[in-house]
């Protein structure tokens, strides 16, 4: 006997996202804030100034990636079943790249999903992370091997909070920009090697046609089975970054900025991208001060870290490559001795 449950619909997951002064938000439900003693010392009052709801819980996590576990989020669930929130609640990520990761993924798995929204306060979470419904937490394996697809509500995207971001969390924002502009958009990378994104109209344009770039890749592939997977440009490398330097050394851009290099050494080894090319994004991650270079200790142990990736299957590695400067290359078909060798380019670099 043979019973089919009947599934095939069309779910509207559209949201929108505003690049703009933070408007009035009014909710008629249990509302829940996720943010870190960073951007709660910084930014908390601007928000609560414009939030209405019968309910507002603050949850503070520790601020940095080696707090994206299962500890932070028992807290934040700890602190919606306390408050006794329901299907009908909604978290609110309050920070950067780390808090939305993990509010959304908390958010998909309390009572099975309910509703979130991002407020991202960092660059890089403006332009990439809050956009496209990644959420997820890292373990001793790798960064962000546990999480879900849980797309939010909506994304208020205020210039008011870049306004306090150290240079370096900048910088690394920058490298999210680059990262789109060298895969997707040879006109926005020409247009970046000239622009002051230290003047507030350019930054807003840069962001804006960040956002743009991925909301139209993620449109056409919410669930990473092919194209959204080049938005990983520069992550398979960096990853293992990461990883060997357990989340503590770097920020999560300046390892992106380094895999992008990692991978343009590959590609021009490959014949995908010329050397000028190379150098050209190299200089412009130089110009905001970002590492481009990694001592690998062990290349062999690099190597096999690759395979805890989650684009990567049994016995292949996924590689996201530049094909010159405006278009991408996803592939699980290079030979070891060639990444090995880009590998001993950079041993004890």
């Amino acid at each position: 006997m043979t019973v089919e449950i009947d599934l095939k619909r069309e779910i509207d997951h559209s949201y929108k996202i505003y690049i703009d002064t933070l408007a009035r938000l009014t909710f008629r439900r249990k509302v829940a804030i996720v943010t870190n003693p960073t951007v709660s010392g910084l930014h908390l009052d601007y928000l609560l100034e414009r939030l209405e709801a019968p309910t507002v819980e603050i949850v503070t996590l520790p601020d940095g990636e080696r707090y994206k576990n299962w500890e932070s989020i028992e807290t934040i669930l700890d602190t919606l079943f306390e408050a006794r929130f329901n299907r009908s609640s909604l978290l609110i990520a309050f920070g950067g790249g780390v808090i939305g990761d993990m509010t959304g993924f908390a958010a998909s798995i309390f009572q099975r999903g309910i509703d979130f929204i991002q407020i991202p306060t960092t660059l890089l979470a403006q332009v990439d992370a809050s956009v496209g419904g990644k959420t997820g937490i890292n373990n001793a394996y790798g960064k962000n091997l546990i999480g879900a697809f849980h797309q939010p509500r909506a994304v208020y995207a205020d210039p008011h909070f870049l306004e306090t971001l150290p240079k370096r969390e900048f910088a690394a924002g920058v490298a999210e920009i680059v990262k789109m502009a060298v895969t997707f958009d040879a006109g926005f990378f020409e247009w970046l090697e000239s622009a002051d994104l230290s003047k507030h109209e350019v930054l807003a344009e840069a962001v804006a046609r960040s956002v743009r770039t991925k909301a139209k890749v993620v449109a056409q592939d919410e669930k990473e089975r092919g194209l959204r997977a080049a938005l990983n440009y520069g992550h398979t490398f960096g990853h293992v970054i990461e990883n060997e330097t357990a989340y503590t050394t770097y920020l999560h851009g300046e390892t992106v900025a380094i895999g992008m290099v990692m991978a343009n050494t590959l590609a021009v080894e490959l014949g995908l991208m010329t050397s000028d090319e190379a150098e050209r994004v190299k200089r412009l991650l130089q110009r905001y001060e970002l590492p481009v270079t990694y001592p690998v200790k062990d290349p062999e142990r690099f190597y096999r870290t690759f395979f805890l990736d989650k684009k990567s299957g049994d016995d292949t590695i996924t590689f996201i490559l530049p094909r010159h400067i405006g278009g991408v290359e996803i592939t699980n078909s290079i030979d070891k001795a060639q990444v090995m060798d880009v590998l001993e380019r950079f041993r004890g670099a």
